[in-house]
């Protein structure tokens, strides 16, 4: 990301890395260019305002947070499981479809929170990423594809079930680790004991509970993929557990380049160290059909 791009004056979009603001991007302009070599770069938020709330706020944020207006869409038709971005809150945040209502409506399902709302099409846009200075356009063709047992609804989990598990903390962001149940302590209560992650004196897994919102089954295996494309959602087997990303780069004998938005870092994986991203949604699996295109 140039910082010539950034100039004092430039609208600019605005990611917030706090608890309960990730995932959302607040409109803003710079009011002062970074210097050279400068990782830090001064805005003004148009919708958030100053402790004092006479004032807008300002202040310093790292260049990785910032990123340019996306282009204007014309109105259009959504369909089931677009990846959308949703005005709300002084923001927009990221979510997808998960129910075409009448009228204009759309249900709306946050993954960060696992929270799910209805909103007017006025208040969407199709979802696009900033990757190495292009925009990368959102999902246009995503559907529920079948799969073995991905049309089949599991609502509850009993002792023995096999399951992954997330977490809210710091750095764990949208990742997902390998666990079985070892006792249900109530409706929406559980202890797992984890797959891979020990204690630290590296002689038992680490057992824990958890609550519903950070627990689903294992996604059904969909078969190998032959080769993964550019710019395709994926989940990269890393540290322990299953982070999502997107394929950055196509590389040769079987290896490719993921972007970790989250982090906004990059690393090679081999092909065996991937598999297709699925989300579940209202007790179902769903995944994205095509890769996204930066042709158009």
């Amino acid at each position: 990301m140039a910082n010539f791009q950034f100039k004092k004056g430039t609208k600019v979009e605005i990611s917030i890395d706090e608890d309960g603001f990730r995932g959302a991007w607040f409109p803003g302009i710079v009011v002062k260019a970074p210097a050279k070599n400068d990782k830090k770069v001064m805005v003004e938020y148009e919708t958030l305002l100053a402790e004092d709330e006479s004032t807008p706020l300002k202040e310093k944020v790292d260049l990785v947070q910032i990123r340019p207006i996306p282009p204007r869409e014309s109105k259009r038709v959504y369909e089931l499981n677009d990846e959308v971005d949703v005005s709300y809150n002084d923001g927009w945040w990221e979510g997808v479809i998960t129910q075409v209502l009448q009228g204009g409506q759309y249900s709306v399902y946050f993954r960060p929170t696992r929270e799910q709302s209805e909103f007017n099409d006025a208040d969407l846009r199709l979802h696009r990423e900033w990757v190495h200075g292009n925009w990368v356009p959102p999902l246009e063709e995503e559907a529920v594809l079948p799969t073995e047992d991905m049309g089949k609804e599991e609502k509850h989990f009993s002792k023995g079930s096999l399951v992954e598990v997330s977490s809210d903390e710091d750095g764990f962001e949208g990742a997902w680790f390998a666990a079985s149940v070892v006792e249900v302590l109530g409706e929406d209560k559980f202890l797992v004991e984890y797959k891979d992650l020990k204690t630290e004196d590296d002689k038992e897994f680490v057992r824990e509970e958890v609550d519903a919102l950070h627990i689903r089954p294992r996604p059904p295996k969909i078969g190998k993929v032959d080769k993964f494309k550019e710019f395709e959602e994926v989940d990269a087997l890393y540290n322990d557990g299953w982070w999502v990303g997107i394929i950055s780069k196509v590389l040769g004998c079987s290896k490719y380049q993921v972007f970790f938005k989250t982090t906004n870092e990059e690393l090679e994986f081999k092909d065996d160290e991937l598999r297709l991203h699925q989300d579940w949604i209202k007790g179902k699996w769903a995944m994205a059909s095509k890769a996204m295109d930066l042709s158009g």
